[in-house]
């Protein structure tokens, strides 16, 4: 094989080029395009973003890598499907699952094992940290993926989701990449920036799932149907009414029915309401997706005899939040 000898730079470190590695196979089968090695000159005016000390390369990373003192040697390549990243002279690294320390290590022993370069230092950026995304998931304004360079909290990716929608719960579970059957789920408060102890730090890969406050639906001859958004199954029968101002003068409140979902179809429950609210009857708790439907006069209930009906009701009424 032919050897050649480039000499010192002042501390830099001695090369030998291999004239075969140069232009062989190995050349041919770097990644095509944009991800393919390209010379220091071409991405010298591309963002570099250091990755979190702490975070692991993936498949689908793209890493600028630099050998000191040696600018032939810089180039930029992203990871493969198999966790490899092709490098000049050194043929393909296996460089996934490990951090940006620990690949750069990798990268120098494989230059000096191979006679390439005496004491090699090589620094490693990532472009674009495509394994290292944070899935922001449900009531979020604009759910998706958010690159993750740098620390980031549980606030930061809520904001850059787009805020929470109108119609999100307080309950916020986290899924760490690494450890996914240990789930971290937190109650957020209603005044954020008050909530400190929740704007946990958020690691790259992991995902958010931001939940969706249930809905009760009071219906029918009330005096102001609507859709009551709760967090738990805490509402009761007497709290919503109460919610949607009182019944009227032709309610039938002992006529009061909870329409509930189940496998099997609508389930009717009734309630005595009067009886509970002069306390001879116990509360009933509602649940979330339930309809509790107040009759009226008996022409009034005729026309929404049906509990499919009265489920109906329910898409007609505003929605307003209840919150502790």
């Amino acid at each position: 094989m032919l050897r050649w000898n480039r000499g010192f730079l002042g501390r830099a470190p001695q090369i030998f080029l291999i004239a075969a590695l140069a232009t062989g196979a190995h050349a041919q089968t770097s990644v095509s395009g944009s991800d393919a090695a390209q010379p220091a000159r071409a991405i010298s005016d591309s963002p570099r973003l250091l990755a979190n000390s702490t975070a692991k390369l993936g498949i689908g990373d793209l890493l600028e890598i630099a050998v000191f003192g040696v600018p032939d040697l810089t180039t930029r390549g992203r990871i493969n499907g198999s966790g490899d990243l092709y490098l000049p002279l050194i043929d393909y690294v296996h460089v996934a699952d490990l951090t940006v320390d620990e690949a750069q290590v990798v990268i120098e022993k494989k230059l000096e094992d191979g006679g390439f370069v005496r004491n090699a230092h090589v620094s490693i950026f990532v472009s674009e940290a495509a394994s290292q995304g944070i899935n922001m998931m449900g009531e979020v304004s604009h759910p998706g993926t958010f690159t993750a360079a740098g620390q980031r909290h549980l606030f930061d990716m809520i904001s850059a989701a787009g805020g929470l929608t109108d119609k999100a719960g307080r309950a916020v579970t986290i899924v760490h990449r690494d450890d996914p059957d240990n789930k971290i789920v937190l109650q957020l408060s209603e005044n954020l920036a008050d909530d400190s102890k929740n704007n946990v730090d958020i690691l790259p890969g992991d995902t958010v799932i931001v939940s969706r406050a249930g809905i009760i639906y009071v219906v029918g001859d009330v005096q102001h149907p609507s859709g009551f958004m709760i967090e738990d199954n805490n509402l009761s029968v007497l709290k919503a009414l109460a919610l949607a101002g009182g019944g009227t003068r032709t309610s039938n409140l002992n006529k009061t029915k909870i329409l509930r979902q189940t496998p099997n179809g609508v389930q009717e429950i009734p309630v005595q309401l009067k009886k509970v609210m002069y306390a001879k009857a116990p509360d009933v708790v509602l649940k979330r997706g339930d309809v509790m439907f107040v009759p009226g006069s008996a022409a009034k209930a005729a026309a929404y005899r049906s509990a499919d009906a009265a489920m109906s009701l329910s898409t007609a009424v505003g929605v307003v939040a209840v919150r502790p």
